[in-house]
């Protein structure tokens, strides 16, 4: 506070060298809750959207162990994985109670950040189709220099992923759980994530042209305020192809 207040002086950031805010969790719980994404990727595959996807949360357990910070490359053996990012929202949790309701869920928000969910979409059909979620096709993710507390945010609402997390457990101090792929129904609004570009194409005309990062791109997630100021410090990535396969 009063670092905000400007009452005590402030250092140099060097952003290189800054870890994620929690380069360790106790739990990385990453949800589905922006249903544009859903529909989209599901239509692609000629899946209907099942009725309780719209009042029952999609969420998965990632890795939790390293979580990278935010100018950390994005590193992987082959490009043919399909090396995506997406541009997500997350919260971390004070210690949440097994059963906690909706109505009670918002106040154990702590702080708030951005995530980069790398993904190896070329992986996921394999590991999806055994029923048994991610492994292989979610490498480490990847969080924004700073996390920030909920009153800088104003209107802000993670009640019903929490409520759903904790539905039969608690959840430690120190959870971190993602919003899923940001994304909107209005297609002028852009795409937070490379699949979901080609999905469009491939709607529109029967080919997806956007390839997946390839050695030597970079990304950047950024979240601006209203006065065009960042929020979180921006996650700029470059993205390495390694050639070593395990």
């Amino acid at each position: 506070q009063q670092l905000n207040d400007r009452e005590i002086a402030g250092a140099p950031l060097d952003l290189d060298r800054v870890a994620a805010p929690l380069p360790r969790a106790y739990q990385w719980l990453d949800a589905s809750a922006y249903l544009s994404h859903v529909e989209r990727v599901r239509r692609s595959r000629g899946a209907e959207m099942p009725p309780s996807f719209y009042d029952d949360p999609l969420m998965y357990q990632g890795g939790s162990d390293t979580l990278l910070g935010a100018h950390q490359p994005i590193e992987a053996a082959d490009a043919s994985w399909g090396i995506d990012f997406e541009g997500e929202v997350a919260i971390i949790t004070d210690d949440v109670p097994s059963g906690v309701t909706v109505a009670n869920a918002s106040r154990h928000i702590k702080l708030v950040l951005l995530v980069n969910d790398i993904s190896l979409r070329n992986l996921a059909p394999a590991e999806l189709a055994k029923g048994f979620g991610f492994l292989h096709a979610k490498p480490p993710t990847a969080f924004s220099p700073v996390a920030v507390t909920v009153d800088e945010l104003g209107e802000f609402n993670f009640a019903e992923l929490i409520h759903h997390a904790a539905t039969t457990r608690p959840l430690g101090a120190g959870t971190i759980i993602g919003s899923g792929t940001v994304s909107n129904h209005d297609r002028a609004r852009g795409c937070a994530c490379l699949i979901e570009q080609r999905i469009l194409e491939k709607l529109d005309t029967g080919t997806a042209t956007t390839p997946f990062l390839r050695h030597g791109d970079r990304v950047r997630i950024e979240m601006l305020d209203n006065h065009g100021q960042t929020i979180f410090g921006a996650i700029d990535q470059p993205v390495k192809i390694t050639g070593e396969i395990p």
